[in-house]
């Protein structure tokens, strides 16, 4: 077999006990056992594995003469690019997992972690290095049941919460974000500040700004069973909320959006839904398909 394949199939760990030998026999072998080592965590940009990997192959193979004369240096350039090529190929692997409008999933995580996933999100993680690094990237709303263990990173476009083992609920909507701790205690790093919540505490920023809230006294978010809940959330979001859970449009006629909410509705019944969100306002509903417009009365 020759040094190109040994190289490729050591990348894919996929030497046999002979080829391993003779993966071991190559001249810069130690050269590319240290650059494998040093490399690690690095994440390539995006770029053309084939053509890249096809022109350094090409550059080795020209005129005898020259490749007497280049080869080790070729050889420890081609070296970096395979290790940089086969690094950015496995540590783009992400597992991924999207809830669409009225949908939720649940997510066992590799050490056994769970995520409930609320309607209209994303969780991504990198299952081959989890055993390093328990990172997930959630882009919408979840619970979380962490299993004891090393450091455990939420990473969002608004902030970072970091646990080693407790019960939390992230929510990330554009300027809307909150972390409320059920059990244990979170590390919440966001728009400057640096917050440790302990069971009950939570977190909230909206637009920007810190707001105070109230001790959370249920177990578990409302929306595991089937609710939404607000305490004073400005009703765009209460709006958006709907819109998710219901898989239709809300369009509004001179409706102060900023103004605050303080309520709940269902997911079970939009029509029970809609006179919880209307009602406490003094608002009127008319529905047709999946376009809903509300007016003042």
């Amino acid at each position: 077999m020759n040094r190109k394949h040994l190289i490729q199939k050591w990348l894919d760990h996929d030497l046999n006990p002979q080829e391993l030998e003779a993966f071991k026999q190559l001249e810069d072998y130690n050269d590319l056992v240290t650059l494998d080592n040093q490399l690690q965590g690095f994440k390539a940009t995006a770029i053309n594995t084939d053509s890249s990997l096809e022109t350094v192959w090409q550059t080795i193979n020209t005129s005898s003469k020259k490749r007497t004369r280049l080869l080790p240096l070729l050889s420890k350039i081609a070296a970096v690019l395979v290790i940089c090529l086969g690094i950015y190929f496995y540590t783009t692997l992400d597992t991924t997992t999207n809830t669409i409008a009225a949908q939720q999933k649940t997510i066992v995580l590799p050490d056994a972690s769970k995520v409930q996933l609320n309607a209209m999100s994303s969780l991504a993680f990198n299952d081959s290095k989890w055993d390093d690094q328990r990172i997930v990237k959630l882009d919408g709303e979840a619970f979380f049941k962490v299993a004891k263990g090393e450091r455990f990173d939420v990473v969002t476009n608004l902030g970072t919460i970091s646990v080693l083992g407790t019960q939390f609920n992230v929510k990330q909507r554009r300027d809307y974000f909150e972390v409320t701790c059920y059990e244990g205690k979170v590390s919440v790093v966001a728009n400057n500040m640096k917050n440790t919540l302990l069971s009950g505490d939570q977190f909230l920023i909206i637009d920007g700004k810190y707001m105070a809230t109230e001790k959370e006294q249920q177990a578990q978010p409302s929306w595991l069973n089937q609710n939404s809940t607000f305490k004073s959330i400005p009703y765009r979001e209460v709006i958006a909320e709907f819109e998710r859970q219901y898989n239709v449009t809300i369009e509004l006629d001179s409706i102060d959006t900023s103004q605050h909410f303080t309520g709940s509705f269902t997911h079970n019944n939009i029509e029970i839904a809609l006179k919880s969100i209307t009602l406490p306002l003094q608002l009127q509903f008319s529905k047709t398909d999946t376009i809903i417009r509300l007016k003042r009365e």
